[in-house]
């Protein structure tokens, strides 16, 4: 059973915006905290940005500080990603992932239980 569904990526611009979604079919969402992480060709996954299960504390990669902004709606389960000021190198296989454990190290990849299957984004120069 898939839990949680991404959607929103597509073929972009450099400098373009694109806003992914994700949406928790999952009872423990308003509990959970959500990262999104990408993987791009011949590369490890890395994380993206995080929040927690309240939204008060959001976490970014250097890497997508500032143009990247990671919010939620616990009425909606759902999760968001709106990504300003994209670059070619920001493209990947962006994926979402839940933690209802509420593990403090929010950027680690085994933390998270529940993984959504990913959505490409490209971004053309």
């Amino acid at each position: 059973q898939v839990r949680l569904v991404e959607s929103g990526g597509g073929l972009v611009q450099a400098g373009g915006s694109l806003r992914l979604s994700c949406a928790d079919s999952g009872r423990t969402f308003s509990s959970s905290a959500m990262a999104w992480f990408r993987q791009a060709p011949g590369k490890a996954r890395e994380f993206v940005a995080a929040i927690s299960w309240r939204g008060r504390n959001t976490y970014y990669a250097d890497s997508v500080k500032g143009r990247f902004t990671i919010s939620r709606d616990n009425a909606k389960n759902t999760v968001y990603l709106q990504m300003n000021g994209l670059k070619p190198e920001d493209t990947a296989v962006y994926f979402c992932a839940a933690d209802p454990s509420r593990s403090s190290l929010i950027k680690t990849i085994s933390t998270y239980r529940y993984w959504g299957q990913g959505t490409q984004v490209t971004v053309s120069s």
